[in-house]
C-alpha cells in the first residue's frame, strides 16, 4: 500500500541479522526442517515401502491419514498446559528445554526407522506433536516481546516463509535421503539427530523474554483448562473469529496436503519425485504469499488481504479439482516426465496459486491476534488457537477418510473442499465486515494512489483517541482507515455518508453520520452520543472538523465539534494531514474525469500524522494551525 513498502520489506529481511529475531528464526526453522525430514521419510515408507512394515499396499492412504491425526492429537491434549507454562516461565529457557526434548525424540525415531517397527514410528509422531504443541504458544507470543508493533507483520511473514521453506527443504531432503538404496533410513536418522542438536544450539542465543504471569498456578485438568482458555479468547469477538480463520486455514492445508501422495500415485500415476515436487511447490507458494503480505501491508496489519487470499484459495482449488488425471499407467511417471506435459504444469500452477493465496490469507490473521489480543494472556490465547487448530486438523483427516471410504475420488475431494471454503469464508466475513471493508479500501487506494505514510506511530496502539484530519476527497475515511494501525470509527457529513456507491462501505465500517443543527439536529445529537460511547469503549474516532469537502484545496474553518467532544470525554487528539489529494479523482476540483486525467491513477499522495495533543490544550483554531503546518503547501 505504501510507497515505503519496499523499505518495510527490506526492514523485514533485516530482522534476520538481529539477535532479538534471528536466533529464534533459526531455532524454529531448524525444528520445522527436522520435522519434515522425518515425516516425509515416513510418508515415503507408507506410500512406496509399506510392505516392509508388514501391511498391504491398499492400506497406504488410510495409514497416512491416521499418522496425520496422531501428530495433531497432542495439540488437543496438551495445548492448555503449554499455554500456562509459556505464561509462567521465561520463554527463551522453555524453548531451550523443548529443543533438548527434540533430541531425545529423534534418538527414539532413529530406533523406529532402523528396526521398521510401526508402533515406534507412530509413537515418535505423537512425541513430535507433543513437542510442537509446547513450542506453538511460545512461537507466536514471544514475537510481540521482541518486535515492535510495526515490525510484527514482517516478522510473522518471515516466520511463515521460513516455516514453509523448512517444509520445502525437509520434504525434498526426506524424500531424497530415504530413497538412498540400502541406507536411506540410517541417513535420515543421523540427519534428524544432527538437526535437533543444531536447533538446541541456536536456541541458546534467543534473548530472554520475561514471564507474563509468573504467579500463575498451573492446572492440569485438560477439559476444564481448555474450556477456560477458549472462553477467554472468545471475549474478543474479532480475535476469536481470527482464530477460527486460522484454524480453518489449517483444516484446508491438512486436507489438501494429506491427499497429495495418493493423488499423485493413484490419479496421476506419479512417483515419489512428483509428490516432492508438489509439496515443494506448496511451500514455495506460502513463502511467496507471506512476503507479498509484508510488502503490500507496509507498517500496518492489512487484514484486507485475508479475503483476497480466500478468493484465490477457492478458485485455484476448483481448478485443481477439475484437472485431467491419468490413473493406472503401467509405469510410474517421474517428475521430469510429469512437467514435460501441459497437464503437469497446470497442476503445479494450481498448487502454487493455492499456496500463495494461503500466505496472503494466514499472515494478517496471526498478526491481528498478536496486536489485538490481551498481551498478558497471549500465550494462552495461542494455546487456545492450537486447541481449536487440533480439532480442525483432526476433523480434516476424519472428513477425508470418511469421504474416501464413501467412494469420493481425490479430485472430487478438492471440489468438496472448495465448496466448504466458500461457505466458511462467507460466514466469517459476514460476521466481521471489517475484512471486506479493508479489501475494498486497499484495492481502491492501490488503484488510484501511491500512498506514502509518515509518522503513523503517533497513532496510539491502546486506549481512546480522537483523530482529526483535513477533508479533501470522498474517500478520505478509506485512506485513513487503511493506513491506521487501529481501525477508527469515522464521523462523516451525512451527505457524503449517503453517497450512492460508497454508503454500503461506510455502513460496513460503522461510520457515524453527522449533520449541522440547521439540517438535522436529532442526527447531530445522536452522532455526539455515539462518539462518546465509542471513546468510552476505548476506540479511536476520526472526524473532519471542516464539516465538508474542500472546494479549493485549502483547509477551511474548523467547527467546534472537537471541543465539545473532548469537554465531555478528555482524550488525546491526534492531528492528521492529507497531502497531495487535491485534484485526484475523488476530490471536488472542477472538471470531469477526463480533465483530471492523468492525475487520476497512481497519484503520489501522503498521509502525515502529528504527535498527540493533550485535550486541555486543544481548541479549534490551534488545531487548524497544527494541521496546516503538517500539510504545508502540498495540497
Amino acid at each position: 500500500m505504501s510507497s515505503a513498502a519496499g523499505d518495510d520489506h527490506q526492514g523485514a529481511w533485516s530482522l534476520l541479522v538481529q539477535r532479538r529475531f534471528g536466533a529464534f528464526f533459526s531455532t524454529q526453522f531448524l525444528g520445522a526442517f527436522n520435522d519434515n525430514v522425518y515425516k516425509n521419510a515416513l510418508v515415503g515408507i507408507f506410500t512406496y515401502k509399506i510392505v516392509t512394515l508388514g501391511l498391504a499396499a491398499e492400506d497406504s492412504q488410510l495409514l497416512i491419514n491416521i499418522a496425520g491425526g496422531l501428530f495433531i492429537l497432542p495439540f488437543f491434549l496438551f495445548s492448555a498446559l503449554a499455554g500456562q507454562v509459556a505464561e509462567k516461565y521465561e520463554k527463551s529457557v522453555l524453548i531451550n528445554r523443548i529443543k533438548i526434548f527434540e533430541i531425545i525424540v529423534m534418538l527414539v525415531g532413529a530406533v523406529g526407522l532402523l528396526t521398521n517397527q510401526l508402533w515406534v514410528l507412530m509413537g515418535v509422531l505423537f512425541m513430535m506433536g507433543t513437542q510442537s504443541s509446547f513450542f506453538g504458544p511460545l512461537k507466536y507470543s514471544i514475537l510481540p516481546q521482541h518486535l515492535r508493533n510495526d515490525e510484527l507483520m514482517g516478522g510473522n511473514a518471515l516466520v511463515e516463509m521460513g516455516t514453509f521453506l523448512a517444509i520445502l527443504l525437509g520434504t525434498v531432503a526426506g524424500g531424497l535421503l530415504s530413497a538412498i538404496p540400502g541406507y536411506g533410513n540410517l541417513v535420515v536418522s543421523v540427519v534428524a539427530i544432527m538437526l535437533a542438536i543444531a536447533g538446541w544450539y541456536a536456541s541458546r542465543f534467543i534473548p530472554p523474554a520475561d514471564a507474563t504471569a509468573p504467579d500463575l498456578k498451573i492446572k492440569f485438568n485438560i477439559v476444564t483448562q481448555s474450556a477456560r482458555i477458549i472462553a477467554h479468547a472468545h471475549r474478543n469477538r474479532t480475535v476469536f473469529l481470527a482464530i477460527m480463520g486460522v484454524s480453518w486455514f489449517w483444516y484446508f492445508g491438512v486436507f489438501v496436503l494429506n491427499q497429495v501422495p495418493s493423488y499423485v500415485a493413484d490419479s496421476l500415476s506419479g512417483d515419489q519425485t512428483v509428490v516432492t515436487t508438489l509439496m515443494a511447490t506448496f511451500s514455495i507458494g506460502i513463502g511467496i504469499g507471506s512476503m507479498l503480505c509484508a510488502r503490500w501491508s507496509g507498517k500496518v496489519v492489512e487484514i484486507g488481504l485475508v479475503p483476497l487470499g480466500a478468493i484465490g484459495m477457492t478458485l485455484f482449488t476448483v481448478h485443481l479439482g477439475l484437472a485431467p488425471v491419468n490413473p493406472g499407467l503401467p509405469e510410474k511417471v517421474h517428475a521430469f516426465q510429469f512437467l514435460s506435459a501441459f497437464g503437469g504444469w497446470r497442476i503445479v500452477m494450481d498448487v502454487l496459486g493455492i499456496a500463495i493465496s494461503g500466505g496472503l490469507y494466514i499472515v494478517p490473521l496471526y498478526s491481528l491476534i498478536q496486536t489485538r489480543g490481551d498481551r498478558n494472556h497471549l500465550s494462552r490465547t495461542f494455546a487456545g488457537l492450537n486447541i481449536i487448530n487440533s480439532l480442525f486438523m483432526i476433523l480434516a483427516s476424519v472428513t477425508a477418510v470418511l469421504l474416501l471410504k464413501g467412494g469420493v475420488t481425490t479430485s472430487q475431494l478438492f471440489l468438496v473442499l472448495a465448496a466448504m471454503h466458500v461457505a466458511v469464508a462467507a460466514f466469517i466475513f459476514a460476521l466481521v465486515p471489517e475484512f471486506g471493508l479493508r479489501l475494498v479500501a486497499w484495492m481502491l487506494i492501490r488503484l488510484f494512489y501511491r500512498l506514502e505514510e509518515r509518522q503513523l506511530n503517533n497513532i496510539p496502539l491502546y486506549g481512546p483517541a480522537l483523530l482529526v484530519a483535513n477533508h479533501v476527497t470522498y474517500v478520505d475515511a478509506l485512506v485513513i482507515g487503511t493506513a491506521s494501525r487501529r481501525p477508527p470509527k469515522f464521523v462523516m457529513y451525512h451527505k457524503i455518508y449517503n453517497a450512492r456507491f460508497l454508503n454500503p462501505v461506510f455502513k460496513l465500517g460503522k461510520t457515524i453520520p453527522i449533520a449541522p443543527a440547521r439540517e438535522d439536529r436529532e442526527l447531530l445529537e445522536d452522532a455526539y452520543e455515539r462518539i462518546h460511547e465509542a471513546l468510552e469503549q476505548g476506540d479511536i474516532v476520526c472526524l473532519f472538523p471542516e464539516g465538508m469537502l474542500t472546494a479549493d484545496g485549502e483547509i477551511g474553518e474548523f467547527k467546534s465539534g472537537v471541543e465539545k467532544i473532548i469537554a465531555r470525554k478528555p482524550v488525546p487528539v491526534v492531528p492528521v494531514a492529507l497531502r497531495g489529494f487535491w485534484g485526484s479523482m475523488f476530490s471536488r476540483r472542477p472538471g470531469n474525469l477526463l480533465q483530471k486525467f492523468p492525475g487520476v491513477l497512481f497519484k503520489r499522495v501522503q498521509i502525515k500524522v502529528g504527535p498527540a495533543l493533550a485535550p486541555e490544550q486543544v481548541n479549534k483554531e490551534m488545531l487548524r494551525d497544527v494541521i496546516c503546518k503538517l500539510r504545508g503547501d502540498w495540497r
